[in-house]
Parts: C-alpha cells; sequence; structure tokens
C-alpha cells in the first residue's frame, strides 16, 4: 500500500491518513476549539502540533507584536522630532536637559519594547 520509506506518508494528502481518536468532554472540545482559533490552526493541525510537542503561538500574540511594532516605530519618530527640535530651536520653549531628558525616557521606552517583543516572539 504504502512506499518502503516512512516519508512516503508526507506525500499522501492528510485526510488519507488514519485518524487518531480521542475522547473528550464537550468543554474540553469547547476548550480546543477556541486554543485552535487562537492560533490560527484548524483543531486538527492545533491537537497535531500539541501532540507532537511543537511549539503554538497565538495569532493574538503575533498581532500584539505587530502593534507593538507600529508605537515603537512611533516613539522613534517622535525623538526624533524632539532631537531636531532641540538642534534648532535651542532653548526654545522646554529647557534642553528637559528635552534631553524626555529622549532618554523614548529610547528606555522602545528599548524595553523590543525586549518584550523579542521575548513574545520566541515564546518565553
Amino acid at each position: 500500500m504504502l512506499g518502503d520509506s516512512a516519508n512516503d506518508l508526507f506525500e499522501l494528502p492528510r485526510r488519507s491518513l488514519p485518524p487518531i481518536k480521542i475522547w473528550v468532554t464537550l468543554e474540553e472540545r469547547a476548550e480546543i476549539e477556541i486554543r485552535a482559533a487562537q492560533t490560527g490552526l484548524s483543531v486538527s493541525a492545533y491537537m497535531r502540533a500539541a501532540g507532537l510537542n511543537h511549539p503554538v503561538r497565538s495569532v493574538l500574540d503575533l498581532k500584539a507584536v505587530a502593534d507593538l511594532v507600529r508605537v515603537n516605530d512611533d516613539l522613534g519618530r517622535v525623538a526624533g522630532l524632539l532631537k531636531l527640535w532641540l538642534a534648532e530651536k535651542r532653548g526654545q520653549g522646554a529647557s534642553p536637559v528637559d528635552v534631553e531628558a524626555l529622549m532618554e525616557d523614548l529610547w528606555a521606552l522602545q528599548t524595553e519594547m523590543r525586549q518584550i517583543m523579542w521575548r513574545a516572539v520566541r515564546g518565553r
């Protein structure tokens, strides 16, 4: 029926392979379906990944990282504008020391956001 190699299994459409059946309560099934939807996977793909101990990431986490990237970019633009303002309008409005302190705070926030994004993407 199948070829000699175990790799031949991966060449067949998944629907033609024998399924693994598990017994779950209605509540467990609902929870599995919710978790699968959160990852953007089908229930079958989610269960396969979980059963093979593959990392399963939430789509929501990746969307949150994308949002953080946008905010990080905005912080960079604000810091750039402050730096430009400081160079062109030195001493007007806020004191240069206050503006430089604000810029340092923005850069610290950017660094913290990058660390959070890295941990989210790496799954830690």
